[in-house]
């Protein structure tokens, strides 16, 4: 059952996003740091607090087997482009024993239930490009509008 995320839920989501924590550090051990520290940890807190996030949850039975946080954004016009409003996808996480059985399946289509509900007509998430995960935001029907470059010296 997906589910707004209640205070309860912040151990359970945590446990959850350091699992993907772990996937960005191994990615790019260059750009993330080891460990899962208080700031991370309370950062979930804060979306709870925010009229402009939130976080879902796969609850089964008590279990919390997927998260996903969401920001709603509405960007004014500016100099450099038009005013638009989308939902951000700012995390998804599956527990590793969870992962392709259709909960990050559920969570997206409750995603775009809530963002639909709230009168946006876009969601943008973006993605490291090591995450085995592209594939399936591929599936979910998302395209790449936009992409960053790097180039070592």
């Amino acid at each position: 059952m997906i589910r707004v995320a209640e205070s309860k839920d912040i151990p359970q989501i945590n446990r959850l996003r350091e699992q993907v924590n772990s996937i960005h550090v191994q990615g790019r051990p260059d750009i993330f740091k080891p460990g899962f520290c208080k700031e991370l940890q309370d950062h979930a807190a804060w979306y709870l607090q925010s009229e402009y996030n939130d976080i879902l949850v796969d609850d089964r039975n008590g279990e919390i087997t997927g998260t996903v946080m969401i920001d709603y954004i509405n960007k004014p016009e500016s100099p450099y482009g038009l005013a638009r409003s989308f939902c951000h996808i700012a995390e998804i996480c599956v527990d590793e024993k969870w992962r392709r059985k259709g909960v990050a399946h559920a969570l997206m289509e409750s995603v775009r239930a809530e963002a639909k509900k709230r009168g946006f007509t876009r969601i943008e998430l973006d993605v490291w490009a090591f995450n085995d995960a592209l594939a399936f935001y591929e599936a979910e029907g998302f395209t790449v509008y936009r992409r960053y470059m790097e180039c070592d010296l």
